[in-house]
């Protein structure tokens, strides 16, 4: 009876808490801080590829300085698409000393492919437009813990 009544108590938690995370896509990752130039980002970070694979899809909303960092074992030539995304991001593939190499705009729910020129192992998605409305071009650096000090 006792496990009954806990069960009656823990479901309607529990549809609550799904209920919550299927409005705007899935749970959220752990997250470090990066910087570029003098502007914060708060990164979460996808390095498995069940999450490098979700990514940012079914969010429909991100803070103006949050995005996702997707961390590859490799170096390689990254591609991504926008299948289930709901949110226009900018893209930057960002080498291992944290030098952007690229920047491109993604539309939400496009499978066109956006990849990096060269070989890399990280990527970071912001949304659509923070990297131009602060100046920030290929060439210029991250800073933060995933980036090789050079």
């Amino acid at each position: 009876m006792k496990n009954l009544l806990r069960s009656l108590v823990t479901l309607p938690l529990t549809a609550f808490a799904l209920l919550a995370n299927a409005d705007d896509g899935q749970p959220r990752l752990e997250s470090i801080h990066l910087n570029a130039g003098i502007h914060n980002i708060q990164a979460e970070v996808a390095q498995t590829p069940e999450q490098r694979e979700i990514g940012l899809m079914f969010r429909k909303t991100m803070g103006s300085n949050d995005g996702m960092l997707f961390a590859f074992e490799q170096p390689g030539k990254q591609c991504f698409w926008m299948k289930n995304t709901l949110l226009p991001l900018s893209v930057a593939f960002v080498a291992d000393d944290g030098t952007i190499v690229n920047i491109d705009d993604m539309k939400p729910l496009t499978l066109d492919g956006h990849c990096s020129t060269r070989p890399v192992r990280f990527v970071l998605e912001m949304n659509q437009g923070w990297f131009a409305k602060r100046g920030i071009k290929a060439g210029e650096r991250l800073l933060g813990q995933p980036f090789a000090k050079h």
